[in-house]
């Protein structure tokens, strides 16, 4: 309640009752609570007030330490199965983890990865470019593009550019319904390696075509505007001020398709290409006829290169969101 007193000048001034002071309990989770403290109203205090401390108290939270001892249960029989299991051949899998044929594997599987990217990128710039264009022929090109790429299986893409050279044995430049200027055979220009860039590659661009677009329209249509007011051409309004921006908003989802691509390269043997990691495994588990111990070894060399490029995509995604608050919610549910 509050009391009413006539203040100076004939002015209504409401005040709180002196009675009651508000004061912080607890600060803890997701709750701030309020409690009372009424002064010492009986003779023996007189009018003095009572000297009380703030107590701040935690909040207790035993839902969450019945879910950590959950996963410590969890997590320590997972690893008392793998590390007691006969089963998993634990000493083949130490024979071959750093083998010379499994290591040029791993750095095929790098390179693909790598080069299929630095393909898909411009690719996928170039495409929301035709989509963004006023100019229709060019928007319903990329609109097809994106629709075919992402409408069918990669591992079928991959298995028509190994069949590229029996489909067109020879590829020719001439004069449209004239004589023929340069021929070559197709097998050496699209060789295994060449198709299953190409393949990973091409379908790559339609998805991070629409990750782009998407990181584009996220910017403020006023700021290109802008640029176009002051003459700015349509090359430095992309270079220079949608890219950067976009940047921060396409790194994310950039690198998650990296690292999708990563594991996409075991299809290559659609091609066929039988340099990386997921064949050589394979081909020594056939060899051996232990199939569970190369799978752990393909399934840790994957394992490790994604790590390494989570914690590229993490330094990126703190560079280019410099600048930008980041909101932490903390506490949940008990």
């Amino acid at each position: 309640m509050r009391s009413w007193t006539p203040g100076a000048w004939g002015r209504s001034v409401f005040r709180r009752p002196r009675s009651i002071r508000h004061r912080i309990t607890e600060v803890g989770g997701n709750e701030v609570k309020l409690a009372t403290d009424h002064r010492q109203s009986d003779p023996a205090h007189g009018r003095r007030e009572g000297v009380v401390r703030n107590q701040v108290v935690p909040r207790r939270h035993p839902g969450r330490w019945v879910a950590v001892v959950l996963i410590l249960i969890i997590a320590m029989q997972a690893v008392q199965g793998l590390a007691t299991n006969p089963n998993f051949h634990w000493g083949t899998y130490y024979e071959y983890v750093f083998s010379p044929f499994v290591m040029r594997g791993v750095g095929w599987t790098l390179l693909l990865t790598v080069v299929a990217m630095a393909v898909a990128i411009p690719l996928a710039l170039a495409l929301v470019m035709m989509r963004e264009s006023g100019n229709p022929i060019l928007r319903s090109a990329a609109w097809c593009w994106v629709w075919f790429f992402r409408g069918t299986p990669v591992y079928t893409q991959l298995a028509f550019w190994g069949l590229f050279a029996v489909l067109f044995p020879r590829i020719t430049l001439s004069v449209p319904f004239g004589p023929e200027l340069i021929s070559v055979d197709s097998r050496w220009i699209v060789t295994p390696a060449v198709a299953a860039i190409f393949g990973l590659g091409f379908n790559e661009s339609a998805y991070l075509a629409e990750i782009f677009r998407a990181g584009f329209r996220a910017i403020d249509r006023g700021q290109s505007e802008a640029a176009q007011a002051i003459g700015m051409s349509q090359a430095k309004i992309w270079t220079r001020i949608l890219i950067p921006q976009a940047m921060r908003t396409i790194i994310p989802p950039t690198g998650n398709e990296t690292i999708g691509m990563l594991k996409m390269t075991s299809l290559v043997l659609a091609v066929p290409f039988t340099l990386d990691l997921m064949f050589a495994t394979n081909a020594i588990a056939n060899r051996t006829y232990l199939p569970v111990p190369l799978l752990l070894v393909a399934a840790s060399w994957y394992l490790v290169i994604t790590s390494v490029l989570m914690v590229g995509q993490y330094y990126l995604e703190r560079y280019y969101g410099r600048g930008h608050d980041v909101i932490v919610v903390k506490g949940g549910p008990n």
